[in-house]
């Protein structure tokens, strides 16, 4: 897509991180989870994560997400590579590599917070989820975001 004064951005993947990101405390909502399943109808969604409370694979079963299990943010970022050109989307230091690789970044400052790298390594900060996956169904709001 094109951005007014911003650039032109491509990407094929959406990569998210789960806790602080897609869910909290490892539960994610079925409303999130409807809109992956909107999402992977135009992208390759993939949830990276170290699965700090052990429910990944019970909270995405049967949705159209890849999963892959890190043990770091510099093995987060290697995977994220595999994926590119991507946007990601995180909140956590683990994060910071993969946004910084990304072809467009989002932090979500949800109810766990954000660390203050992801803030500055992302290009739209939002205070939910459902907000990114707003933004990357509809471009338009994108747009407006980042136009210059």
């Amino acid at each position: 897509m094109e951005i007014p004064n911003y650039g032109r951005v491509e990407f094929q993947a959406v990569l998210f991180d789960l806790n602080g990101t897609l869910g909290e405390s490892g539960r994610v909502e079925e409303e999130v989870k409807h809109l992956l399943e909107r999402l992977a109808d135009r992208y390759t969604v993939v949830v990276l994560s170290a699965d700090t409370f052990g429910t990944l694979e019970e909270e995405l079963r049967g949705l159209p997400v890849r999963i892959e299990r890190v043990s770091s943010g510099t093995e987060k970022a290697r995977i994220a590579e595999g994926y590119k050109p991507y946007a990601a989307v995180g909140n956590g230091n683990n994060d910071v590599a993969m946004l910084e690789g990304a072809e467009l970044a989002f932090c979500v400052i949800g109810p766990e917070g954000a660390s203050i790298d992801a803030l500055l390594a992302s290009d739209v900060v939002v205070r939910d989820v459902k907000d990114v996956m707003a933004m990357l169904l509809d471009e338009k709001k994108l747009i407006a975001t980042l136009r210059g």
